[in-house]
């Protein structure tokens, strides 16, 4: 094969290479299937469990 050959089958060979990948869009994908909703940490059961008038209860009496 001669160095003249080849440029006459590469450019062919490389767009039909393009084609097969870049040819179609992908599918659509739906905005709203995009984002997944979770909560940033799990919740903290001791969050509310803090009663500020228990000092006055634990330190005061």
């Amino acid at each position: 094969m001669t160095h003249g050959q080849h440029d006459e089958t590469a450019p062919e060979t490389a767009e039909a290479l393009r084609q097969a990948r870049f040819g179609a869009l992908p599918e659509r994908i739906r905005p709203q299937d995009t984002v997944e909703e979770r909560p940033a940490i799990a919740p903290d059961p001791a969050r509310n469990a803090y009663d500020p008038d228990e000092w006055l209860v634990r330190y005061c009496l």
